[in-house]
């Protein structure tokens, strides 16, 4: 486990994915009590995020016996849980056609599903691990 953190120079960067990374971890958290919550993406955003702001939170995350193997698993190269792959592209989607239809401009349309698959070819590319 020999993933490089490198903190931002910039405090209000730092500060804010602090804040970001722990709104990650209680949400992550929730996921793996509520079916509709995916658990990984919202795990893996709070460890890129403490990265970068607080190499203690990341060893603590990382490191963390029953949060961590979520993390290592991804950072480690074994892939993401099924459960996870097929939350985060459901409610991705979900997001990006509510925000297609509140946004009437075609070229952010165009943007947001552009990005959508982007993201979802990159998620599926991954290896899959069994439900955990």
């Amino acid at each position: 486990m020999d993933h490089e953190v490198r903190e931002s120079r910039h405090s209000a960067v730092r500060y804010s994915l602090l804040t970001v990374g722990w709104l990650s971890v209680v949400l992550g958290v929730i996921g793996i009590f509520v079916p509709v919550l995916p658990t990984t993406p919202f795990l893996l955003l709070a460890a890129a995020c403490f990265a970068r702001s607080s190499q203690r939170f990341y060893l603590w995350l990382v490191g963390h016996p029953k949060l961590g193997p979520w993390i290592r698993d991804y950072l480690d190269g074994h892939g993401i849980p099924l459960k996870g792959k097929v939350y985060a592209i459901g409610l991705m989607w979900l997001s990006i056609a509510l925000s297609c239809y509140l946004v009437p401009l075609p070229w952010a349309r165009a943007f947001m599903l552009s990005c959508a698959v982007l993201v979802s070819l990159y998620i599926l590319k991954q290896k899959t691990l069994p439900n955990r």
